[in-house]
């Protein structure tokens, strides 16, 4: 790597990707659900205490499968933040359903459970707890709304696999949760995704839905004699390839997880004196979250400087990046009759958060040189705002 850039972002390897790849085109199953995607289900499970995972080829797929499991019809409804990226809400509005975006809390991002009561209507199906940076949301309070009103709880998890509400794993504790193994993500094979499920009766209809709404699975155990299409799907399968590139990181999960920590606790500690200047505010994490340590991002006074920061930290080689454009503000949320200034916390933070850098070989002489730049640029900004 050019030491003179720091780039935002770096996939890691853990080691045996390359050797698991070439076992499984040795096995002679490349396309999907061999022996490498059955090993991830089960570390998956085992590890996370999961009812069942599927392995997918996204996300964004995970949260369309989680999507048709609800029984959303056009016209209903689903309860998410703003502050997401656009597959939270597209799984849902391709089917027709409106969202409904709530506010975030100013702490953790996350949204704000305080305020899902009051969304909720005879339409409402899902409630999408989007677990931000890796912190998870208030899990309690949303799940006994969800099971007073009937609802689903489907948890976004893209940015939260192995990160922990009160000692359970996110993904976990809803009916359904999705995981993401995107470049960026924290545990990765280029596109991936798992859809986790944690009511048994829903387990059949994913993996129908999974395999282009055909009974295939009950099949190859030997359930029934023949396969054909019983309902609707697509083809979500992830390719054995992909689960063998995985499976290496799922077998590293503690390694890299203790990797991100260090540098996100090196972040805290070179930008900690910044913070106490009133500078600049760094994540917060509640005492009942357990963090993966996704990302680590400031919040500067207002969106002006954070920008003009942004512009000078890529002037000297660092590409520090905004992150979520609020969905309610969008073409798209305009259309559901959205606008700006009605949801004034989501605005702010949205228009003040900076995301530094971040990957496990991140070196510490470089996340020293982040921080000396942007102890440079917030002095001298002080200095010409003062005179």
């Amino acid at each position: 790597m050019d030491e003179t850039s720091i780039p935002f972002n770096k996939p890691y390897v853990a080691g045996k990707e390359l050797y698991y790849i070439a076992q499984s085109i040795s096995f002679g199953n490349i396309s999907a659900d061999g022996r490498f995607t059955k090993a991830c289900n089960e570390l998956l499970c085992e590890r996370f205490n999961l009812g069942s995972s599927l392995m997918v080829t996204s996300c964004t797929s995970a949260l369309e499968m989680a999507a048709i499991l609800c029984d959303v019809e056009p016209g209903d409804e689903v309860i998410l933040p703003s502050y997401t990226f656009v597959s939270t809400a597209n799984a849902f509005v391709r089917a027709g359903v409106k969202p409904v975006f709530v506010d975030v809390r100013p702490d953790t991002l996350n949204m704000d459970e305080t305020q899902i009561e009051n969304a909720i209507t005879s339409r409402t199906k899902a409630i999408v707890p989007v677990h931000y940076a890796g912190v998870a949301c208030e899990m309690d309070t949303i799940t006994e709304i969800a099971d007073r009103h009937g609802i689903y709880v489907v948890e976004d998890a893209a940015q939260g696999m192995h990160a922990y509400y009160k000692g359970r794993a996110l993904g976990s504790i809803g009916h359904m949760g999705t995981y993401s193994y995107h470049e960026t993500k924290n545990y990765v094979c280029g596109e991936g995704g798992t859809l986790t499920i944690n009511h048994p009766e829903l387990t059949t209809r994913a993996e129908i839905i999974r395999d282009k709404g055909t009974n295939r699975q009950q099949f190859f155990r030997g359930a029934v004699d023949k396969y054909t299409w019983v309902d609707v799907g697509s083809s979500y399968v992830l390719s054995e390839l992909s689960c063998a590139f995985l499976y290496a990181q799922l077998e590293a999960l503690d390694e890299i997880r203790a990797l991100r920590k260090q540098v996100f606790d090196n972040y805290r500690d070179l930008l900690g004196g910044l913070e106490k200047e009133g500078f600049l505010q760094m994540p917060v994490i509640p005492d009942e979250c357990d963090t993966n340590y996704h990302m680590f991002y400031i919040l500067l006074k207002d969106q002006e400087t954070r920008d003009s920061l942004m512009q000078y930290l890529r002037e000297h080689d660092i590409n520090a990046v905004f992150h979520y454009i609020p969905l309610h503000t969008s073409p798209m949320g305009r259309s559901f009759g959205y606008r700006e200034g009605q949801l004034p916390v989501t605005e702010d933070l949205s228009g003040r958060l900076l995301r530094l850098p971040f990957f496990n070989e991140i070196s510490f002489s470089q996340q020293e040189r982040i921080s000396d730049w942007i102890n440079s640029f917030l002095a001298q900004r002080t200095y010409r705002m003062a005179a």
